[in-house]
């Protein structure tokens, strides 16, 4: 094994474990990886700067945007209203409220934080009131946002599709029916809980109520008609969707709904581009971990190996899932993403595996790892809204991530999942 190489694995491994933030530990190994294979250090900010000249990595500012706006704007609460007069008389009814609320929210925002913010804040209190423990309501208000990497459009869609160079939209198409079927999963969890703790359940919502809830609500429901119609019917790209979404998020916060003032704007705009910067950075920085990766030729080495000793594809599929999942334990998934992309490229070139299903796999991976213990991005968010501590947080959410890795597995070995609503 070559210095470089070393450094590329074991020296950003020590540094992440150090608790190095991710984009740092790979600026400085990448910069001390130029050093030491004696190459231009000019390769390093040229590097950076290629990383992020991709005219759909806009699309990642402007969904956070358009997240935020409808939070203040108001449009989340309406969301929740029609969820809540559709299915709150249900067993587990405002759980099952969540996951519906989060998964109409998922389709206009693309971020799991995002939606896990807005989602949250509104309904764990309201579980707690009908009697959901508060550690369960925050797990599946966290498990609920992490339907938005799988729902279009979806922010680590259009990662991975800038990384692997795929149709944004067929990614997008390959994420719906495991979306449909992780929230059916978690509803099923909420439903036994429901009945083993004998929650109440509500009185169904009269005609009236579900007209004035349609009625208030369907400037919010419109939304996704808008974004998901333009994306598939190719009026505009996901860059595109993601601006219109924020500047209709915008007119009807402001002048139908009048809940967003425009003194708010400057800090919701601030809030977006700090969430972006720590995804661009982490993209820009693995731009050169990649052209080092690729100059120590440890794709083709690995995904080499990976062929000579691995004979069944199943197997590896299975190796790759479980490496992911313990990577996601310790390391951000969008870092994993970025920095392994062209390695699993490669592995999953030389298995011939169909690159939209293998994105379909990736992401899902990368939905599980947003909510996995201990550092998945959500679960922080959902212990700002709650104020419940991690560890509280971690214990509730494992059923959930137990039918997440049911539906991964699934997604896995059966590709009609991913591919049977692929555009002819």
């Amino acid at each position: 094994m070559s210095s470089v190489t070393l450094l590329l694995s074991a020296g950003f491994g020590l540094l992440v474990l150090a608790g190095v933030p991710f984009a740092f530990a790979i600026a400085a190994v990448v910069a001390v990886s130029l050093f030491v294979a004696d190459i231009n250090p000019i390769l390093l900010p040229q590097s950076f700067v290629a990383g992020t000249q991709s005219f759909t990595l806009l699309a990642i500012p402007f969904f956070m945007l358009a997240g935020g706006l409808m939070t203040a704007g108001g449009l989340s609460r309406r969301l929740v209203d029609v969820a809540d007069v559709l299915v709150r008389h249900r067993t587990g009814g405002m759980g099952l409220v969540t996951i519906l609320a989060a998964g109409i929210f998922a389709s206009i925002s693309g971020s799991a934080p995002a939606t896990t913010a807005a989602i949250g804040a509104i309904m764990i209190p309201a579980m707690v009131d009908r009697g959901y423990e508060k550690s369960f309501a925050t797990a599946l208000a966290v498990s609920a946002g992490v339907l938005a990497p799988l729902i279009p459009p979806s922010i680590a869609f259009v990662i991975w599709g800038v990384i692997a160079e795929q149709s944004i939209t067929r990614l997008f198409t390959s994420g719906i029916l495991p979306g449909v079927l992780m929230a059916g999963g978690m509803a099923l969890v909420v439903w036994i809980y429901a009945k083993r703790n004998r929650i109440p359940l509500q009185q169904r919502a009269s005609w009236a109520e579900i007209r004035r809830a349609l009625r208030q609500g369907v400037w919010a429901l419109f939304a996704p008609v808008i974004v998901l119609g333009g994306l598939y019917l190719g009026v505009f790209t996901p860059t595109e969707a993601a601006v219109v979404a924020c500047i209709y998020a915008l007119i009807i916060g402001v002048f139908v709904e009048r809940r967003l003032n425009w003194r708010e704007i400057p800090a919701i705009t601030a809030d977006a581009l700090k969430v972006t910067a720590i995804v661009m950075a982490i993209i820009a920085f693995s731009n050169g971990f990649g052209i080092m990766v690729a100059q120590e030729q440890l794709s083709t080495r690995l995904s080499g190996w990976l062929s000579e000793n691995i004979d069944q594809k199943w197997q590896m599929l299975a190796i790759l899932n479980i490496a992911f999942f313990l990577l996601a334990a310790v390391m951000d998934e969008i870092a994993i993403m970025v920095v392994l992309g062209p390695m699993l490229i490669a592995i999953a070139n030389a298995y011939a595996i169909d690159p939209v299903h293998f994105g379909a796999i990736i992401v899902t991976n990368s939905a599980i790892g947003m909510a996995a213990p201990p550092i998945g991005y959500c679960l922080f968010v959902g212990m700002a809204v709650s104020g419940l501590s991690l560890n509280r947080i971690a214990v509730a959410i494992w059923p959930f991530i137990v039918i997440m890795l049911v539906v991964l597995f699934m997604v896995t070995y059966i590709p009609a999942f991913a591919l049977l609503l692929q555009p002819s």
